[in-house]
């Protein structure tokens, strides 16, 4: 009879092991995602109840306060106390709960899936002035002067790149740099990544889909980051330095999530040049020797098998 596990000494130790590591990292993100920042605006928002437009920077009268409050606490009894701690971190955790239901519209809004003509409008200015650069590069390759030639082209290229890696597609450079990924996998090898992407990941090696997780796990960041941005603007109506808190708190998350999509994409399409044939071979599709990237007819017949005629 096979022994069971949790008769096993060292399999309990293990799993107990697992689970006190599991408790510390998400009491770790709870500190990290939710307590420290709803904290920090907690606190902000009772200095700007206190103070107000009138005497937004009125230090003074600031300290002021804290002592009075301070004075109130340190004489009440040791109940009160202890309420009035469990209260302010309810109210820090509270509002880190309220302000992490705006990481999915500010995911989108960087993103640039938005409804509405103003998106349509905006993609099209965007794919005009690439189409634009993408004429210009052009127009370059026509200089008599090899080395002028070759700068010219360079300078093109990396202005077009500096905007898009393929034809916009989004209203937003985030969401062209995602676009990307899927228009140059549809171009070059036939790949939807819409319906491919999932399949492609179980076929990833473990180490790429880690570096994948990672920069993914940093644009989640920065986005929960960029969330507060809102309810240090709601918070200026009040107080005017909390406006200066989140332009702050904005342009932080905002850089930092450029920075992690760029990480992102050049990851995901060097998976799909890496191992797009690793996924075709799981799939029936071409040679099991074939070591070369995959075409465009072996491409469209794996995208074919996972769309299923969807």
């Amino acid at each position: 009879m096979p022994r069971d596990w949790y008769a096993d000494a060292a399999g309990l130790t293990d799993m107990t092991g697992f689970f006190q590591a599991l408790a510390s990292q998400l009491a770790a993100k709870w500190v990290s995602l939710l307590l420290l920042p709803g904290a920090l605006f907690t606190a902000t928002a009772w200095i700007a109840a206190h103070l107000g437009h009138a005497h937004a920077l009125d230090v003074g009268r600031l300290d002021d306060t804290v002592s009075v409050n301070y004075r109130s606490l340190s004489h009440g009894s040791t109940g009160a106390q202890i309420l009035t701690v469990i209260v302010f971190l309810l109210a820090a955790t509270g509002v880190g709960l309220v302000v992490q239901a705006l990481a999915g519209p500010t995911r989108a809004l960087w993103l640039g899936r938005w409804p509405g003509w103003a998106a349509a409008r905006l993609v099209r200015h965007r794919r005009n002035r690439w189409n634009s650069l993408v004429q210009r590069r052009r127009s370059a390759a026509g200089i008599t002067d090899a080395v002028a030639r070759q700068a010219a082209v360079d300078a093109a290229a990396a202005r077009i790149n500096r905007m898009a890696l393929a034809e916009p597609g989004r209203p937003t450079w985030m969401g062209d740099r995602i676009h990307a990924v899927e228009q140059v996998s549809f171009d070059r090898y036939g790949l939807d990544l819409t319906f491919c992407w999932s399949r492609l990941w179980l076929v990833l090696p473990d180490s790429v889909r880690t570096e994948i997780t990672v920069a993914n796990s940093a644009f989640a960041g920065a986005v929960a980051v960029g969330a507060w941005t809102v309810p240090y603007l709601g918070l200026a109506c009040v107080w005017w330095p909390a406006a200066v808190v989140a332009v702050f708190v904005g342009v932080t998350g905002w850089a930092r999530g450029r920075s992690a999509v760029a990480d992102l994409g050049a990851l995901a399409e060097a998976a799909v040049d890496l191992h797009g044939r690793s996924l075709a071979q799981a799939l029936g599709v071409g040679g099991t020797d074939a070591t070369m990237p995959l075409d465009t007819t072996e491409g469209k017949a794996v995208t074919d098998i996972v769309r299923k005629g969807r």
